[in-house]
């Protein structure tokens, strides 16, 4: 990590990987021609504050049995995860661009923990990534281990029934070290989340299944790892965490940003262009204000 002396050079550092992540994730899906333009850009924030501050992780050792650990259940954002791993040093860039969906690549449309140095859960089927987490933590409550076990989770994830058990269940077994964290974009593959399947209120539902629940905006750097921090320092009080991050679909790409269409479509050539030209734009704004 570079030298970093204030508060502002942190948050300034964690929102250059967040721009990374964006500009290397659209290019990843541009060159496969496969993946979820919205919410890569809509995630990019917590990837890059999770894997470049929060996560207790080592890339010269992925199977360190101390390591914190990481599920994404909405498979299909996979493409920042796959960046911020490279990022990392798990792997080439190079390696990632070059045979990301690609016949026998260990980079495919879903996460596979068995190909996938980093990746500690296969995800794809919606629905099933909390239940694994509520596992991970209650094996490692029962082994003894400190690690803390994160998932991050769809909003149009949250339609599926099985979640709501598993959210039941951490609770029964007061796993409090289990931190789930909701994009809280607010629209899936079909269109608005509220004219889908309404979710709100949803601080109030994940509060009355027994979770600890903490709302942020989900693109402002100093308000995610104050919650963070936050989820971690209430280790030990006996209730699971949840964030809910107040995102925006395709963020920082003004014809992506809240549009249903770019839930799934990878851009053309010239769309990628028009969008990287934006987001180094939407980086020095944001710096500057």
């Amino acid at each position: 990590m570079q030298n970093l002396k204030t508060k502002e050079d942190y948050i300034a550092y964690l929102k250059e990987k967040a721009r990374e992540i964006r500009i290397k994730g659209l290019k990843l899906i541009t060159a496969g021609n496969i993946g979820h333009p919205g919410a890569t850009l809509s995630s990019a924030d917590l990837f890059a504050a999770l894997y470049f501050s929060v996560l207790s992780i080592n890339p010269a050792n992925p199977a360190w049995d101390g390591r914190d650990r990481f599920i994404l259940s909405k498979g299909h954002g996979c493409p920042p995860l796959y960046v911020a791993l490279a990022i990392k040093g798990y792997y080439s860039w190079e390696e990632l661009l070059s045979t990301y969906g690609k016949l026998h690549s260990r980079f495919q449309g879903h996460p596979d923990m068995k190909k996938t140095p980093g990746v500690d859960m296969t995800t794809g089927s919606l629905g099933q990534g909390l239940s694994v987490a509520v596992g991970m933590a209650l094996a490692a409550r029962r082994d003894g281990k400190k690690h803390r076990v994160y998932c991050m989770l769809g909003d149009g994830e949250l339609d599926e029934g099985q979640i709501w058990e598993a959210v039941m269940s951490a609770a029964h077994y007061k796993l409090d070290n289990i931190i789930a964290i909701v994009d809280y974009n607010k629209i899936q593959a079909k269109g608005p989340v509220h004219e889908i399947m309404g979710l709100e209120p949803l601080p109030a539902k994940w509060g009355s299944f027994g979770w600890q629940v903490i709302e942020i905006d989900g693109h402002d750097m100093e308000n995610i790892l104050d919650a963070f921090y936050l989820a971690k320092n209430r280790y030990n009080n006996g209730k699971p965490i949840v964030i809910i991050a107040h995102t925006v679909k395709g963020k920082g790409v003004s014809f992506m940003e809240n549009t249903p269409e770019w839930h799934t479509h990878a851009p053309s050539k010239e769309q990628l262009e028009a969008a990287l030209v934006e987001l180094s734009a939407y980086g020095d704004y944001r710096w500057k204000n």
